[in-house]
C-alpha cells in the first residue's frame, strides 16, 4: 500500500475558517491537542452532516467498557457497554434522542465537560489533575474512572480532508492506564492502574452519508515498554492522510502508510491481518460486538471484534534530524506488540 506524505502540525491552528470550511492549513497530524474546533456544530452550516463524539475504550481484567457520548445533529446517540470477560455476556444501555438536547460537548477536546442525560442513562467526562474523569450510571452499571494521562504522553491527532466541505478530526489516544471502580449488579470491582487500560476516540467534522471504516487498537506493556497501537483503514484511503501510529512509553511514533486489512467479512472471529511497510500484525478475537440498526435513511452495521495483537511494527522516527537532511538519524527499531489488549473492528454506516 502506498505510503502518504503527511504534514505534522506544530501550532495552534483552528480547523475551519469563519465561514465553516475546511481550513487547508489545519490538514496534517499532530502529537498534542493544536487543533481549535469550536465551530463544529454551531450554525446552520453543514446542519445534518456535524459529528461529535467521545468515545472511551476501557479494558480491565474483568471487564470490557465502552462509552459513548455524541451528537449527530438530528440525534444524540449515548451508550454505556459492559461485557463480563469472564462468561461473556454484555450489558448494554443505548440511549437515542431527537437531535441533541441530552448531551454536553466541549467545542474542542479538553475544553470543557461532556455530559449525557437520559432517564435510563447519565454519563460525566471531566478534566482533574493528570487525567480524565469518567463516571456513567445506568440501572445496572455504575463506574466512577481516571484514565491517567503523564505529562510527557503523546496522542494522534489527524484531519481527514475529503474535500474543503466534508472532513474529520479525530484524536486517537493509545495505552493510558486506568483506576477507579466499576459496579455491576451490585458487585463491586476494583480497577488497578497496574493491569487496565484506556482508549480515547475524540471526533469533530462533517462526514458524507456513507462511510466504512476499520479501526484497531491495543494496549499493554511488552518488553518492559508501555505499548499503544493505533491502526485505521477504508475511510481515510486516497485522503492523503492516515490514522495509524504507535506509541512507546508515551512516545508517537506516526505510520504514514495506507495499510491493508485481511480478515473474513464471514466469520469476524477468523484472525485478521494488518499489513503494510513496516507493520505486520495479527489480531485474534475471543468476542465479536454486532451491532445492526436500519431505520430507512440512516443504519448502522458494526463489528467491534475484542482479542489479541501480535506481531511488529517498524518504526523510524525515533531521533532528531541532525542532519537537517528530513530524515531521522536513527536507525529503524523493530518493536512487538505480542499480547497487547484491545479492538479491531468493521463499521458501515448510512448517517
Amino acid at each position: 500500500m502506498p505510503s502518504v506524505p503527511e504534514h505534522e502540525i506544530i501550532a495552534p491552528v483552528d480547523l475551519t475558517v469563519p465561514g465553516g470550511r475546511l481550513n487547508k492549513h489545519a490538514i496534517g497530524w499532530s502529537r498534542h491537542l493544536w487543533h481549535n474546533t469550536d465551530r463544529i456544530g454551531r450554525g446552520l452550516y453543514g446542519w445534518g452532516r456535524n459529528k461529535r463524539w467521545e468515545y472511551w475504550g476501557i479494558v480491565t481484567p474483568t471487564h470490557i467498557i465502552g462509552i459513548t457520548v455524541s451528537s449527530l445533529d438530528y440525534a444524540s446517540l449515548n451508550q454505556l457497554w459492559v461485557l463480563d470477560r469472564t462468561t461473556l455476556m454484555p450489558i448494554d444501555e443505548t440511549v437515542i434522542t431527537p437531535l441533541s438536547g441530552a448531551v454536553t460537548l466541549p467545542g474542542t477536546l479538553r475544553a470543557g465537560p461532556t455530559t449525557a442525560r437520559t432517564k435510563t442513562l447519565t454519563i460525566d467526562i471531566d478534566e482533574v489533575g493528570g487525567g480524565t474523569n469518567i463516571r456513567a450510571v445506568t440501572p445496572r452499571v455504575s463506574l466512577d474512572l481516571v484514565a491517567l494521562r503523564p505529562a510527557h504522553h503523546e496522542a494522534l491527532g489527524v484531519v481527514v480532508p475529503w474535500s474543503y466541505r466534508l472532513f474529520q478530526y479525530t484524536v486517537k489516544d493509545v495505552a493510558l492506564r486506568v483506576r477507579g471502580s466499576v459496579t455491576v449488579d451490585g458487585v463491586d470491582y476494583d480497577v488497578s492502574a497496574a493491569d487496565s487500560w484506556a482508549v480515547l476516540d475524540h471526533g469533530r467534522g462533517r462526514w458524507p452519508y456513507r462511510m466504512t471504516w476499520n479501526w484497531g487498537a491495543g494496549s499493554g506493556v511488552v518488553d518492559g515498554q508501555t505499548i499503544g497501537l493505533q491502526l485505521g483503514g477504508k475511510w481515510t484511503d486516497g485522503s492523503g492522510s492516515t490514522e495509524n501510529a504507535l506509541v512507546v512509553d508515551g512516545r508517537l511514533h506516526k505510520i504514514s502508510e495506507e495499510l491493508e486489512w485481511d480478515y473474513d467479512p464471514t466469520d469476524f472471529l477468523s484472525p485478521w491481518a494488518i499489513r503494510g511497510d513496516g507493520v505486520n500484525v495479527i489480531f485474534t478475537p475471543f468476542y465479536d460486538r454486532v451491532a445492526s440498526s436500519n431505520a430507512y435513511v440512516i443504519s448502522s452495521n458494526t463489528h467491534q471484534c475484542f482479542g489479541h495483537y501480535s506481531g511488529t511494527v517498524t518504526v523510524t522516527d525515533t531521533g532528531a534530524d541532525t542532519h537537517n537532511d528530513g530524515d531521522s538519524d536513527v536507525e529503524p527499531i523493530v518493536v512487538s506488540v505480542d499480547g497487547l489488549v484491545g479492538w479491531a473492528e468493521h463499521v458501515q454506516n448510512r448517517w
